[in-house]
This record gives C-alpha cells, sequence and structure tokens, in this order.
C-alpha cells in the first residue's frame, strides 16, 4: 500500500514521503517490542512521538510511521524521518479504528 493510500484511508495527512510502500502493519508503543516485531517494510501505527520513533523505525525496516490520535511530532522527529527516508503520517483516528481501516 502506498503512502497516499494509508493517508486516504486514515484521512490522514503526509507529513513526509519517502516513497516506499508498506507491506504489512504493526501497531504498538514499545518501542523495544517494535524492534524485535514489526515486520519489515511495514506501517506502523503509533502514538509515541519523539525522534527515537525514528531510530526505532530505521532499525527494524518499517517503511510508514502513522501517528495516531491526533498526536503532533516534535520537529526533530519530523526531521529524521526525512533523513532517514521513512514517510511520517498523522490521523485522529486511534490506533484500533485506524487498524481496521488499513485492514479492508
Amino acid at each position: 500500500m502506498t503512502v497516499s493510500e494509508i493517508a486516504n484511508r486514515l484521512n490522514g495527512k503526509v507529513r513526509n514521503d519517502a516513497g516506499k510502500d508498506a507491506l504489512a502493519f504493526y501497531a504498538g508503543d514499545f518501542l523495544s517490542r517494535v524492534m524485535g516485531k514489526a515486520p519489515e517494510k511495514c506501517c506502523w501505527l503509533t502514538v509515541m512521538n519523539n525522534v527515537n520513533v525514528a531510530g526505532v523505525a530505521t532499525l527494524a525496516d518499517v517503511s510508514v510511521v502513522v501517528l495516531c490520535e491526533g498526536v503532533t511530532p516534535d520537529e526533530r522527529l519530523v526531521e529524521k524521518c526525512a533523513q532517514e527516508s521513512v514517510s511520517l503520517i498523522l490521523t485522529d483516528m486511534d490506533v484500533f479504528s485506524s487498524a481496521v481501516a488499513l485492514s479492508k
């Protein structure tokens, strides 16, 4: 699924489009679990909004990070995602509703 397709399903706003498709989805906020469990090239649904999210996304080979529940990223996160070629999408939907919308 492309970044724009994900954003459309979530009524989201794309902050960074690195042009990488998501082949799977993962939801979680414990960064150590994401590093060990998120599938490669996935779309990660989270409410975490600090620069460590970009680092974990890079280590886990995550293609797209979606910040749910209206969470606003700090500028360091936006910059680091762009630098590391990780797409970043913002949505007001909660994590569960986002997962349901993406699974259809």
